[in-house]
């Protein structure tokens, strides 16, 4: 049996990281928002880091849990969020901003809906 409640405070910590995506991403129509203005720049750095917190605290959800929280959960791509802060943290400048706008718009609010169902189950 794992911690439940270290897994319930990883759980908000990935929570409040989406949350904050979402807010900054608001309001970004194309991954250009991003390039094109230093504002879109600072904007997606403050997204990308918030990716990082993601994938570090995912990493962390997996070892706490023994690997069995997540794997209840399967219809969720994890090894690519845990992928995507690894590209974040060790290529930054190869990264794609079409590749941050589509997590943004079309990853992170089934994470939101995920971890929401996890923290019912714990």
């Amino acid at each position: 049996m794992f911690d439940r409640e270290l897994a319930k405070e990883i759980l908000k910590q990935i929570m409040a990281a989406a949350n904050r995506i979402e807010r900054r991403f608001n309001g970004v129509c194309s991954s250009d928002d991003f390039l094109l203005s230093d504002a879109g720049t600072d904007k997606l750095d403050a997204i990308c880091m918030m990716l990082i917190v993601i994938g570090e605290n995912l990493k962390n959800l997996d070892k706490v849990t023994g690997g069995k929280l997540l794997a209840q959960y399967p219809d969720f791509d994890w090894k690519g969020a845990k992928g995507m802060r690894d590209i974040i943290s060790h290529h930054y400048f190869d990264l794609n901003a079409e590749v941050v706008f589509s997590v943004c718009k079309e990853r992170i609010p089934g994470l939101i809906e995920t971890v929401i169902q996890m923290e019912k189950s714990l």
